[in-house]
């Protein structure tokens, strides 16, 4: 009988700690949350003091990992080949816009909706076979 109750205790508490798990592994950014570090006013200034930096920076990972990738022989199948000389301003303003008109991503980790919006505006030349 001490067997059955300890098995059954076990059983419940054991959601907890996979639960816990799946919190701690889920997007640390979203979509959403990068929308708002990326938002811009009319006169292009943030609305968010400093904000501007996380959103560079994380849009700039995403280049700069798909180039690491890209350099292995291994990028994906949407394939971006932003310019070295585009500014991350202009990187910013490609996604703030993507985000604003596909609210789709909001609730998803941002870095999949950062390479569609990059691959829209800079998709490599498809490779001849």
């Amino acid at each position: 009988m001490r067997f059955i109750i300890f098995t059954v205790m076990a059983l419940l508490v054991l959601p907890t700690p996979i639960k816990a798990k799946a919190q701690e592994t889920g997007a640390l950014i979203s979509g959403g949350y990068l929308l708002e570090l990326c938002k811009r006013d009319e006169q292009g200034k943030e609305l968010v003091k400093g904000s501007h930096i996380a959103c560079q920076s994380y849009i700039a990972g995403i280049v700069d990992y798909h180039n690491l990738l890209a350099s292995l022989g291994t990028s994906p199948n949407v394939d971006l080949c932003v310019p070295a000389n585009v500014k991350l301003n202009d990187l910013q303003d490609i996604v703030w816009k993507y985000l604003t008109t596909n609210s789709y991503h909001e609730q998803f980790i941002a870095a999949p909706a950062v390479n569609l919006a990059l691959f829209e505006v800079y998709p490599c030349p498809k490779k001849k076979k």
